[in-house]
């Protein structure tokens, strides 16, 4: 008897989030599902893990009996290392991330907390896949994507993925039928134009508010933003490797 694929889902929404909820539902038609999430959101976390706090644990009941789902104090990639070493008895064969409120294109895959508890599956050998929806609504639609998402990992089961690389997925705000199909693209090159709102509290103490504006910078029709802008669903090969192999042939021929 063949066994179910073992896939372990998270997110950085928390573990209440819609989209995990919809996430869990996709895979639950996959394999065996484990769940393990933050107990609060825990967006824009990047690749932070807890060294200074206690990490707490908490088994939660799930409506469906062949689901497993715990809630973690900790942030995306302390859900994906207790899983890995305190949860599961084997490795997954697969682990997914998501499906993010908003986008998490181009450049603000550095800051993803979805796609970071991804990178940290990969970096455990696990294949893995981070989702985002280009709808930052707590009451977005996930029904339109649930069939371009079970195709994604249905191939990632099949052929698994290059060592050292994990796929980051955004998906247009789109009904099913209006998503005009999957491109695979290199990441943008865009940055944020920050700035922070000064403002004063009641008690007259100063304070901070991040704001900001996303620029593209890139006209690239291979991209992900282009994809994204024209209906297509983006799908970016991710290495976590930040080495700038390039660059290692100038630095040699300074002289040190």
């Amino acid at each position: 008897m063949i066994s179910k694929p073992l896939i372990l889902v998270t997110n950085d929404d928390s573990i209440v989030a819609p989209g995990i909820r919809a996430l869990i539902a996709v895979m639950s038609e996959l394999g065996t599902v484990v769940v393990v999430a933050p107990d609060s959101p825990q967006s824009a976390m990047g690749h932070a893990i807890t060294i200074n706090n206690t990490l707490h644990l908490n088994k939660i009941s799930a409506e469906n009996a062949e689901i497993t789902e715990y809630s973690c104090s900790g942030t995306p990639v302390d859900c994906v290392k207790m899983a890995v070493n305190e949860i599961l008895k084997r490795k997954p064969d697969l682990c997914v991330s998501g499906i993010n409120h908003g986008s998490n294109s181009s450049i603000n895959v550095l800051y993803s907390g979805t796609m970071s508890a991804a990178i940290e599956a990969g970096i455990e050998g696990i294949p893995a896949i981070g989702f985002s929806l280009l709808d930052y609504d707590w009451n977005a639609d996930f029904e339109p994507i649930k069939p371009f998402i079970k195709k994604i990992a249905l191939q990632v089961l099949k052929n698994g993925l290059t060592e050292g690389t994990v796929l980051n997925v955004n998906l247009p705000k789109l009904k099913t039928e209006e998503i005009k199909g999957i491109k695979i693209c290199r990441q943008a090159k865009a940055i944020w134009k920050e700035k922070f709102d000064k403002r004063k509290s009641p008690f007259g103490k100063e304070y901070y508010w991040l704001t900001g504006e996303f620029v593209n910078l890139d006209k690239g029709e291979d991209t992900d933003e282009w994809a994204l802008a024209n209906n297509y669903i983006s799908i970016v090969p991710v290495q976590f490797d930040l080495t700038a192999h390039h660059v290692i042939a100038t630095l040699n021929s300074w002289d040190f």
